[in-house]
């Protein structure tokens, strides 16, 4: 299975978006500082994720939702969950 995925910093409440075939381990990842781009926010919690079976479908949907049109979905997809802190 592939994941997309999408973290939310408990430091700042900053969100990341990735794919992945090891949720858990990516996550892991993610809050050991061993991303650089996503150490300064650690720690993170995973607010959403969706499971593919082909990583070239993972990969389109992270694709989207970096776009303008996706970040409008994640917003309105998550509302209530964005707006607990």
């Amino acid at each position: 299975m592939f994941y997309f995925y999408i973290l939310r910093s408990l430091k700042n409440n900053k969100l990341y978006l990735g794919y992945t075939s090891d949720l858990k381990a990516r996550l892991k990842s993610h809050n050991s500082s061993e991303n650089k781009a996503t150490k300064p926010y650690a720690p993170y919690k995973i607010i959403f994720y969706s499971a593919f079976t082909n990583q070239s479908d993972a990969l389109e949907c992270e694709r989207y939702f970096k776009t303008t049109a996706g970040w409008k979905r994640i917003h309105s997809m998550l509302k209530n969950t964005l707006v607990q802190a």
